[in-house]
């Protein structure tokens, strides 16, 4: 079991440096080449994962030109050019309605308020963080994706187990310059070694510090059950 800083704050200031540290290029990996594309590629990454996403949108982005195209696409034709996302129903949906809405009350443009974004269909804070800090350069919040969520609980950052109350404390303790770099350090180590289902706690450059650690540690804290 690895000994966390004495504050929270501090574990924090720890888990940034060693990360950053270790993922120097961390950055978001959804491509997109404006900000509609850029809301509907989040959109679609609601548990899928961006590799998938990109490989549909591709084609996607070439097909369909602007939020008018996809507010005039028929449900049924979006739907099947998503089919291989999960959930490409709904998403479909999702996407049409928001589409619908910029086109009505924003003048096709995507909207650049964390108020205004959320009330568009399939968006909750989540994706409306993603879209104001990497499409409008606005940074209000962290994203808290399963990455986020794991990693703050298992690092002992958090308690809570929902991605709001998640965000809010993390708010407090990571320092405002880091909190858009937090979630894509926090993605790349979760992939790479924090890994749901079997973190590869023995090359983890975090272990020292991590009260989940495998070694010691009789507890994922991210599941709070037995490893």
């Amino acid at each position: 079991m690895g000994t966390p800083r004495e504050t929270r704050t501090e574990q924090a200031e720890a888990v940034v440096d060693r990360l950053e540290e270790a993922y120097p290029d961390s950055t978001i990996s959804l491509r997109y080449s404006d900000r509609l594309e850029l809301l509907i590629a989040v959109i679609l990454s609601a548990q899928c994962t961006d590799e998938r996403v990109n490989q549909e949108t591709e084609q996607l982005f070439e097909t369909y030109d602007g939020p008018e195209a996809y507010a005039n696409a028929p449900q049924a034709e979006l739907a099947e050019a998503l089919n291989s996302i999960t959930y490409y129903n709904n998403k479909a949906k999702y996407i049409r309605s928001a589409c619908e809405t910029i086109v009505e009350e924003y003048d096709g443009e995507v909207p650049d308020t964390m108020d205004e974004l959320t009330d568009l269909s399939g968006v909750g804070r989540k994706t409306a963080n993603v879209v104001l800090q990497h499409g409008h350069d606005v940074v209000e919040g962290i994203v808290v994706d399963t990455h986020v969520q794991r990693l703050s609980r298992r690092l002992g950052l958090t308690d809570e187990e929902y991605p709001e109350p998640i965000e809010q404390e993390l708010m407090e303790i990571v320092p405002e310059g880091y909190w858009q770099q937090f979630t894509h350090l926090c993605i790349d180590h979760g992939r790479a070694t924090c890994t749901a289902r079997n973190p590869d706690c023995a090359d983890c450059v975090l272990a020292d510090i991590c009260p989940s650690e495998k070694g010691d540690s009789e507890v994922d804290l991210a599941a709070g059950e037995p490893w």
